[in-house]
């Protein structure tokens, strides 16, 4: 940690033209045309659920009770969309809510019949993404809400559609992801080892999932830190840092090169522990959580583990534009490896005044996704 930094405190404006209000209509308006859309990708996953859904992700919820939920969502998406015109406010988005519902309807709405689906080797993951967009907006907008670290930050924020949009784009791409990250955990079974693997579905779950998170976190840890000190692999790590306001959204932006490296690289240490299905499970299931939660704007207290586990105030400094803090915080699950190899900044009264990157990028996702080809090409 760098001594004598004049650590300053970030100031940010609200944004009233931005703000949700309650009785001006845009909540309504912009709930009616999120939940509009969710169910007509929803039935339209229902029709063709071959090309549509995920094999993994249909084997673990229940498609019948998931329409009865659908049926409320589409009702409650047209009460919306209603209510703009009752308030007299955001009529046209309100509208086309009703619109997407309307369609949904027209295509099956939740009638269409449930039954064996013919697995494709690549499909969409609608499913994926209507799950994973929901649970995040019902966890962590809440929690943004409640327990805010800036609270005149907005939820639509400066570039939340281009936020919005990677997280689209990354979840709709599961099934890709998940293919490249097989395929190239597979070259390393010359490094498979029947004792080990023995010895690991040995142990209690809780001691296997301990020790994935530890394997995982030393391979992403020397790979984040790859992206950041080799110089032609850091303009693709940038896409990531050129977020400027952190929130649940921030950490969905990210160069497709980027993304399916840190999923390929990840599956390595999984294959070759093998550990039992329940393990990797809730494995998944935190560093789902943990990778939205460290972008999130929450201001909580995490008291004795905020010394052991990767925490947004830990992460925040990883994305900070501030001289002491770049180049540090590599970590994606505890923060053990940082404080080994001396890459760990974390000043425990202290939150970043800035964040990006020292020089800014494009800030449309064509532009950043050539932003690497381009500096590359640069004599």
């Amino acid at each position: 940690m760098e001594t004598g930094y004049q650590y300053r405190k970030r100031r940010v404006a609200l944004d009233r033209s931005r703000e949700f209000r309650l009785g001006e209509g845009k909540i309504s308006a912009y709930a009616s045309v999120a939940l509009g859309l969710l169910c007509l990708l929803a039935v339209l996953a229902y029709r063709y659920p071959a090309y549509l859904t995920t094999i993994e992700l249909r084997q673990a919820y229940d498609a019948e009770f998931l329409q009865q939920i659908l049926k409320y969502g589409m009702y409650f998406s047209l009460f919306l969309g209603a209510l703009t015109f009752v308030l007299n406010r955001h009529k046209r988005l309100g509208a086309c809510g009703i619109g997407l519902t309307l369609t949904g309807f027209a295509l099956g709405g939740y009638d269409i019949p449930v039954g064996p689906v013919e697995p494709v080797r690549m499909s969409l993951g609608v499913d994926w993404l209507i799950l994973a967009f929901l649970g995040s907006v019902g966890v962590f907008m809440t929690l943004e809400k409640l327990f805010p670290k800036y609270r005149n930050q907005v939820i639509l924020r400066s570039e939340w559609g281009l936020d919005l949009f990677y997280f689209c784009f990354n979840h709709l791409m599961i099934s890709a992801i998940l293919i490249y990250a097989n395929f190239h955990a597979s070259h390393f079974h010359w490094a498979l080892s029947e004792s080990v693997q023995t010895t690991v579905q040995s142990m209690p779950v809780w001691l296997q999932v301990v020790l994935i998170v530890l394997c995982a976190d030393f391979v992403l840890y020397w790979e984040h830190r790859l992206y950041h000190e080799v110089r032609g692999l850091w303009p693709v790590h940038a896409v990531h840092h050129s977020v400027e306001q952190m929130d649940w959204l921030a950490g969905s932006r990210g160069h497709f090169v980027q993304v399916f490296s840190e999923r390929a690289m990840v599956m390595i240490p999984l294959y070759l522990l093998g550990a039992d299905k329940a393990a990797l499970d809730i494995y998944v299931t935190f560093a789902a959580l943990q990778a939205v939660l460290i972008h999130s704007n929450v201001n909580l207290r995490f008291g004795p583990l905020k010394y052991l586990l990767v925490t947004p105030q830990f992460h925040h400094w990883h994305h900070s534009s501030e001289k002491p803090a770049i180049d540090t915080n590599y970590s994606a699950h505890t923060v053990i490896f940082d404080r080994l190899f001396n890459t760990y900044h974390m000043p425990d009264k202290h939150w970043p005044a800035e964040y990006g990157t020292t020089v800014r990028l494009p800030r449309g996702f064509v532009g950043q996704l050539f932003y690497p080809l381009r500096k590359w090409l640069q004599p």
